[in-house]
């Protein structure tokens, strides 16, 4: 079987994020992730998948046109009742909506405050305003950490506790500890310096597969550090598979 090793950024957030920037639509971000010529693209905005079907119809114009094709990968960075950050992929646009209305009946009823976070801005392909989440996205849902797993992959998705090393808002800060049951692989590690340390502290990362993602909330932040995956097959169900799996 031939395998690719693919140039990938896991988790950015469009302008529909409390934060993103609103030149960061999903338009602008598959068309910086082709110019960039990143193979794998995940949209996360916080606790919504709402700008996914966007970033999908950008990505599939933009790969019908160009010599450069990448794979658009559907997903949600969501905040546990713990407020722990989670990456949650899906290998279907249909998987990750389904799982975006789940999830919102579930987020703490505060009304967002636009003074302070900003717009959250619902987009088309075309980078056209269709709507704005009413509720601030930033906020925890009730779904813990060890509920949230089986949720994701009854839609054939996957878990990726965000940013471990962070001093809040990570599965450490929060929990003191990287647990093994919580159905993960893969965790995520901002800074490729603080692998070994936290592999040495944390015994379940050595079975682990890490990535390095972008966390963007702005355009200029989406990586260029060229981050790799060995895949099997060339599509989304194929990279979630590739993350299942230690190195």
């Amino acid at each position: 079987m031939n395998k690719s090793e693919l140039v990938y950024d896991l988790h950015i957030h469009s302008c529909l994020s409390p934060c993103g920037s609103d030149e960061s639509t999903p338009a602008n971000i598959a068309g910086l992730a082709s110019i960039l010529e990143l193979d794998i693209v995940a949209l996360t905005d916080h606790n919504t998948c709402k700008n996914c079907p966007a970033f999908f119809k950008a990505a599939q114009e933009l790969c019908a046109n160009n010599s450069h094709n990448f794979i658009p990968i559907a997903g949600m960075e969501l905040t546990t009742e713990e407020e722990m950050h989670v990456l949650c992929l899906f290998p279907e646009l249909q998987a990750a909506m389904d799982f975006d209305e789940y999830v919102y009946p579930l987020l703490f009823p505060m009304k967002n405050d636009v003074e302070v976070f900003g717009r959250q801005l619902i987009m088309n392909e075309t980078d056209k305003i269709i709507g704005e989440v009413e509720n601030c996205l930033i906020n925890a849902v009730s779904i813990s950490l060890y509920s949230l797993a089986d949720e994701v992959k009854s839609r054939g998705g996957i878990i990726i506790p965000a940013h471990i090393e962070r001093a809040a808002f990570s599965l450490i800060a929060t929990l003191g500890f990287v647990p093994d049951d919580c159905g993960f692989n893969c965790v995520e590690i901002r800074s490729k310096d603080a692998v070994e340390n936290l592999k040495e502290t944390h015994e379940y990362l050595k079975k682990c597969k890490i990535i390095h993602d972008s966390d963007a909330h702005y355009l200029e932040d989406i990586s260029v550090e060229n981050n790799k995956l060995i895949v099997a097959e060339r599509s989304a169900a194929g990279v979630l598979k590739a993350l299942s799996f230690s190195s």
